[in-house]
């Protein structure tokens, strides 16, 4: 079985226009890993599987030995090709880093960070100020936690922890380039998310309202927390949207929605009174 990565793609068009490109045919079973899927549709190229006998031989990629497909995997998410063709130089390993604007750095300036493996950004990296804004979001929640716990209200610190775990599931998704699979958050689904956080009158009695302090202390603490959420799923969008306003990573910006509307459930859970 092969495996083909995007560098073979970017190889494969080299020579080619790519704005011809309509259709990559490679042979049924073959591998393509996350960036070299991605490059395709960047370039609105169609991927067609098809036999051996119905396969151009110039289009089929040589199959690559079965012990270096999982080498080739793993290196697809620590060090994916950068966006331009350079190659390495051959300096006995003495230039270390990549740069996502081409050329290679044999140390790390300050004013740079890991995009991810040896692929550095600037600092204002839109994937970065996301990851910061998650960092923020990580720091709150825990404060919240420790609010509850000094209002002795332990369900709720149980809960925030299962976010926050939740929190921590998105942030190495986003770094690894997994994918978010399906989810539940304290016992909903994201359809039942919704549903909710749209109609409280069905679920808890309660019309919307706007948070009071004199609510208190917990409805203000998970508003904070709510509006955060909100403020980084927006940074999600900026930081995956595309060339026509279509995003990347749809389930890393879903997973944040989801999260703005369960903080709003439990700020009704609260007025309610389940968590007394």
């Amino acid at each position: 079985m092969a495996v083909i990565t995007e560098s073979e793609l970017r190889k494969y068009f080299r020579n080619r226009n790519l704005k011809d490109a309509a259709v990559y045919e490679t042979a049924a079973g073959t591998i393509l890993t996350p960036s070299a899927k991605s490059f395709l549709t960047d370039h609105q190229i169609e991927l067609r599987y098809v036999t051996a006998s119905e396969t151009d031989k110039d289009t089929v990629k040589e199959p690559v030995p079965a012990p270096a497909q999982e080498s080739m995997l793993q290196n697809e998410v620590k060090l994916q090709v950068t966006t331009n063709l350079d190659v390495e130089p051959a300096t006995g390993g003495k230039k270390r880093f990549r740069t996502l604007y081409g050329g290679f750095l044999e140390t790390k300036p300050e004013h740079m960070t890991h995009l991810y493996g040896n692929m550095l950004v600037f600092k204002d990296h839109p994937r970065i100020l996301f990851r910061g804004k998650l960092d923020s979001l990580e720091t709150k929640i825990l404060e919240a936690q420790i609010s509850c716990f000094k209002l002795n209200m332990t369900k709720l610190v149980n809960d925030l922890e299962e976010i926050l775990q939740f929190v921590r599931r998105i942030v190495r998704c986003e770094v690894l380039s997994e994918s978010i699979e399906e989810f539940h958050l304290l016992g909903l689904n994201p359809k039942e998310l919704r549903e909710q956080s749209h109609f409280p009158k069905k679920y808890f009695g309660l019309e919307h309202f706007q948070p009071s302090y004199d609510m208190g202390e917990a409805v203000v603490v998970i508003n904070a927390l709510r509006t955060l959420t909100r403020e980084t799923e927006l940074l999600a969008y900026q930081a995956f949207k595309k060339e026509h306003g279509d995003v990347e990573r749809e389930d890393i910006i879903r997973s944040l929605n989801r999260l703005s509307s369960l903080f709003w459930i439990i700020m009704f859970r609260i007025r309610v009174g389940e968590y007394n």
